[in-house]
């Protein structure tokens, strides 16, 4: 597969989560979660999908066991929604980017402070 398609795959699958998880998962578990990036094996039968939590790390444990529980809802929305010949089969990890880019900004700004 080209990795044009592949990319465009993996964008489709993060818009059709993102909207699934923000307006459709009733779940009390999850929290304010963010669908930072999807990567969708080749053969399109995995998917890695990465999200950032709001809150601490109870909030995160919490809200990937909701994501988790939905799974096979959030799979099927993928399979109405986009005409793939598999619907990927989806694994939920914590994406702390953001946070460490955070803690790198405080780091400079300290250094340019002192």
């Amino acid at each position: 597969m080209p990795g044009d398609r592949l990319r465009r795959v993996n964008e489709a699958v993060r818009q059709v989560l993102s909207d699934a998880i923000t307006q459709d998962l009733k779940d009390p578990r999850v929290g304010f979660v963010t669908v930072t990036g999807v990567e969708v094996s080749p053969d399109l039968r995995h998917a890695r999908v990465f999200v950032s939590v709001l809150g601490d790390d109870a909030a995160r444990d919490g809200s990937l066991a909701g994501l988790g529980a939905a799974h096979g809802f959030l799979q099927r929305r993928i399979a109405a929604e986009l005409r793939l010949k598999n619907t990927p089969t989806l694994g939920f990890r914590i994406d702390d980017s953001i946070e460490r880019g955070m803690r790198i900004s405080e780091l400079i700004d300290r250094e340019l402070g002192s």
